[in-house]
């Protein structure tokens, strides 16, 4: 019996200390009780008398906030450990929801005038101008098939590959995760749509709308082709 409560939990030592990966078809009292006589035989110190860090991999199984503690409690127990990080493959209703939300496309016909804001969860296409000091806010991308003269904020929760393409790029401030550029210093030549990006230093830059398919692939959500 106590051969198989150890195979509750697989252990394995890296360089960012240990991992532990936990059976996700026991019930949780049982995942307890084979993590409590793993802990109880092994000894783990890292030699320099420092606390090792512990990486938990739930796989299939999702904690309640009070089962979190009980397993970081447990671990904690063991003088030399600590829990570092605690990740799930399942996620909540609610996570689900937000990430539906984040992943639409909002398109929406108007002009945005200035003094208002525009604001959606997920991309946005705006058939439209705005004018400035008018507001684009977007958690993804920001598409705007008219002149752009006001304010765009594209991936505002952070999202680093959102991007910002108008029809006429001129804008008083672009914006994109938490970079800013204020009015870019460039002319645009032609009727060339363009769009703003951050390159792989951070740095952002605006291109001819042309490149955005090699540098965002993934902008294609279409699957099958033609």
């Amino acid at each position: 019996m106590k051969t198989r409560k150890q195979q509750y939990v697989t252990i394995k030592g890296t360089k960012n200390g240990l991992t532990l990966h936990l059976d996700d078809s026991c019930s949780f009292d049982e995942l307890l009780d084979g993590l409590q006589n793993m802990l109880s035989i092994e000894q783990y110190t890292d030699g320099k008398g420092q606390k090792i860090s512990v990486h938990i991999k739930l796989g299939n199984r999702y904690l309640h906030q009070e089962q979190e503690e009980q397993l970081i409690e447990l671990i904690a127990s063991k003088k030399d450990l600590y829990v570092h990080s605690i990740v799930s493959e399942v996620i909540t209703k609610k996570e689900a929801r937000r990430m539906k939300e984040e992943s639409e496309i909002i398109s929406v016909s108007r002009i945005v005038r200035s003094g208002q804001v525009l604001h959606v969860t997920g991309d946005l296409l705006l058939i439209g101008d705005v004018n400035p000091g008018g507001t684009v806010q977007a958690g993804g991308n920001i598409f705007v098939l008219g002149s752009l003269k006001g304010i765009a904020h594209a991936g505002y929760n952070g999202n680093k590959q959102a991007v910002i393409a108008a029809s006429e790029m001129l804008p008083t401030q672009l914006r994109i995760s938490h970079v800013l550029n204020r009015s870019p210093d460039h002319i645009q030549q032609g009727n060339d749509m363009e769009c703003a990006y951050l390159d792989t230093d951070g740095n952002m830059v605006i291109e001819r709308l042309q490149h955005l398919a090699h540098l965002r692939p993934d902008l294609t959500r279409l699957e099958g082709g033609m």
